[in-house]
């Protein structure tokens, strides 16, 4: 906990630099609804050619891909490799960044991040962005292997599935109906997440807990609200809520909060510390995992760097430094590549306060 807090306590320092980036969220683009910032860092560079750096993460208005583009921001200024271009579609569709992805490839950039809203619809474009030289990586929410160089992970997808069915059970005594409400059911993070919770949901220890449900979500905090109170009025037994989407926790749990169901529906998934110290508190949400969004942003910022200059290909292996995260080494993982951040981090109420100023 000491290591990890040192990290978050850096990551204060991260915020602090690009506190203009929640303003800049806000305001939509000429042309579309969306958020498009540009910023330029001093090159130390001898290229007379400015790196251009672009991230596309799911959506406005999601707090998570907020802290997750501050870090990429602060990564790329630190190094003062170039300038950075931060994108965000109004609605979480693979449509919305297909159109944004067409204007990078236009714009010449030098290298595209995302966090993809759909694991292959994003193919053909993304093809088509490195055939024209441009680098791409996905973060967060990968796309397929043949879509990128490498994907930049925040955690074990297995640890992360099984300890929140770890948790639910814990928390409902072993007994009892639970549902699931993730973001979008095309999100690659979270139907892996899911897998691994369906997985360990196998073990005949879990065998008087029934998973009534997956929802949708899709990122919205009006649609997961009105997704759980659907859960909540077609399942009257219902005992656990898991969400494993920062939206749909905060929306979970002022829905339980709301209704009075503290002690009858528990609430746990993967939610950010200053939305859901309330909910921890009052006991709705007993505890919860995430990890440093910030950081995740931080680390795709100094891959789109190394892969930009040649330090990395994307292949099993290559190793660069990563700011003050510090060395990082490629792995394989399915039929790609990624680099893992490390590994999810508990909440509770012992511990909650500390944190929910930080992020």
């Amino acid at each position: 906990m000491k290591k990890f807090k040192k990290l978050l306590a850096l990551s204060l320092g991260t915020t602090l630099l690009v506190s203009s980036l929640a303003g800049c969220a806000s305001k939509p683009a000429e042309s579309q609804a969306s958020t498009d910032t540009k910023t330029e860092a001093p090159a130390n560079t001898a290229s007379s050619e400015t790196k251009k750096f672009v991230l596309i993460v799911k959506s406005t208005g999601n707090p998570y891909n907020e802290k997750e583009a501050e870090g990429f921001k602060a990564a790329i200024e630190e190094a003062g490799a170039g300038e950075v271009i931060l994108k965000a579609p109004a609605e979480p569709t693979a449509e919305a960044q297909i159109q944004m992805i067409e204007e990078a490839i236009a714009q010449k950039v030098t290298v595209i991040a995302l966090a993809g809203n759909d694991p292959d619809a994003l193919q053909p474009v993304l093809t088509k962005a490195m055939n024209a030289g441009i680098k791409v990586l996905s973060l967060d929410s990968s796309v397929n292997a043949a879509s990128r160089m490498v994907h930049v992970n925040q955690a074990d997808p297995e640890r992360i599935g099984r300890v929140q069915v770890q948790a639910i059970s814990e928390m409902i005594g072993g007994k009892g109906q639970i549902a699931i409400l993730s973001a979008t059911s095309q999100a690659a993070n979270q139907n892996l997440w899911i897998e691994w919770m369906k997985k360990e949901l196998e073990d005949p220890k879990y065998a008087d807990i029934e998973l009534v449900k997956v929802a949708y979500g899709d990122d919205l905090r009006d649609k997961s609200t009105s997704e759980t109170e659907a859960l909540l009025k077609a399942y009257p037994d219902l005992r656990g809520i898991i969400s494993p989407t920062t939206v749909g926790m905060a929306a979970a749990g002022k829905v339980l909060t709301d209704k009075g169901l503290v002690d009858k529906v528990v609430l746990t998934g993967l939610g950010l510390p200053s939305e859901m110290a309330e909910y921890i508190t009052n006991g709705v949400c007993p505890w919860m995992y995430l990890w440093n969004p910030i950081d995740v942003g931080y680390l795709g910022g100094y891959a789109a760097m190394a892969l930009a200059d040649g330090t990395i290909t994307g292949a099993q292996g290559n190793k660069f430094t990563a700011g003050r995260l510090g060395e990082k080494e490629i792995i394989t993982a399915g039929d790609g590549t990624e680099i893992m951040l490390g590994d999810p981090f508990k909440f509770e109420p012992a511990n909650i306060e500390e944190w929910k100023s930080v992020y």
